[in-house]
């Protein structure tokens, strides 16, 4: 039977073909962009995050650490459309219906590659000392300078920051930390009070000359603790400047010497304050510092283990803001624990500007992912 108005049939092949590719405009384009990055952006930095989390709880149990790096994402996605008549059903005089049959398969295929640190690019970023420049930028930015070099600073001039936390977990307890947390605690208190400075200084006579200096600011109310905060580092601020260096054998009253950390010794220092189940110390997985009464030491008084903990469950918590799970336990950041996490955002931009001074150059490996 024929139509009032015949219609040629392949008339609504294109009429269909037409409607999927309009509706391909919000598969494709900026929509995809829209609802892909902030996942993949969201899924690294939590993968990222982890790992670094992951690597510190290695070293807690005398682990070899491993760092990969997200050197590229590249997302294809793929439709694929199919239109066609297939069947014409009368449905009386005058007229006949015609049911075409459609199919549309979208997909993804993202290739991620990773960049393991080896080589150079591990040295520069992990084993070699964070600059000194990064540090003060740090402290100039926002950071309390308590934190920072309560972290990152292993000495100035003759105070110590537990050295021995810089490795491996020692047996014995750590000694003179108090001296150097009293310390910070001075540093704290004229920072808030805009009372010290840090930056470069430019000798006028030589332009090429640039030292990094600390400039006191003279304030009657806090003279007692300039003075006491002079006094333990053994420096003279006559002239309301003292340079910094990391040169120790330099003895000078109007210069603080300062070594910095490895990222590499960050880790293990803040991995001291891991809070290791005690079936673990039991069979002796870790090694616990003990004090002179064999009690075991408490990291937390340190100046690093003040800003940082990290909590271990046996089943996974559900108030965690990071959680790796390793050797039958969850080991994790708790979700409410500012100060910790502050500290762990605080290393992982120490981390990303100590990567940034070199190039990556080794091997890659890459994966393809499954999508849909």
């Amino acid at each position: 039977m024929n139509s009032l108005f015949p219609i040629p049939k392949h008339w609504f092949v294109y009429l269909i073909v037409t409607f999927v590719i309009s509706g391909c405009q919000s598969t494709f384009g900026p929509n995809t962009l829209a609802r892909t990055h902030p996942a993949y952006n969201k899924t690294i930095s939590e993968t990222l995050s982890e790992q670094m989390l992951l690597n510190m709880v290695r070293l807690r149990y005398r682990e070899q650490p491993s760092f990969l790096d997200v050197t590229s994402i590249t997302v294809s996605p793929r439709i694929q459309t199919s239109a066609l008549l297939d069947t014409e059903i009368d449905i009386g005089p005058g007229g006949n219906v015609i049911f075409p049959q459609v199919g549309v398969v979208y997909s993804q295929s993202p290739t991620i590659s990773y960049t393991p640190l080896r080589g150079e690019d591990f040295l520069k970023s992990v084993l070699s000392p964070i600059s000194l420049e990064a540090i003060l930028v740090m402290t100039q930015s926002g950071w309390s300078i308590e934190r920072v070099f309560g972290i990152t600073v292993e000495r100035m001039n003759d105070l110590y920051n537990v050295p021995s936390a810089s490795g491996p977990t020692p047996n014995e307890e750590p000694n003179r930390y108090e001296i150097f947390a009293r310390t910070l605690a001075l540093f704290r208190l004229l920072q808030k009070e805009r009372l010290i400075e840090i930056g470069l200084h430019i000798d006028i006579n030589n332009d090429q000359q640039r030292d990094l200096v600390m400039l006191f600011v003279r304030d009657e109310r806090f003279k007692e603790e300039g003075k006491e905060l002079q006094s333990l580092l053994e420096i003279s601020a006559d002239d309301n400047k003292v340079f910094i260096s990391d040169n120790f054998l330099d003895k000078n009253p109007h210069t603080l010497n300062v070594r910095v950390r490895s990222m590499m010794s960050v880790f293990f220092y803040l991995s001291q304050n891991i809070k290791v189940p005690d079936e673990h110390k039991a069979v002796g997985l870790v090694t616990v510092t003990r004090i002179a009464d064999g009690n075991e030491f408490n990291w937390s008084k340190t100046p690093a283990g003040k800003y940082f903990v990290v909590h271990s469950s046996k089943k996974r918590p559900a108030n965690a803001y990071i959680a790796v799970p390793y050797r039958g336990y969850w080991f994790y950041i708790a979700n409410d624990d500012l100060q910790t996490k502050s500290s762990f955002l605080l290393v992982q931009q120490l981390f990303n500007l100590q990567a940034g001074q070199s190039k990556a150059v080794g091997p890659t490996l890459t994966l393809p992912v499954g999508g849909r």
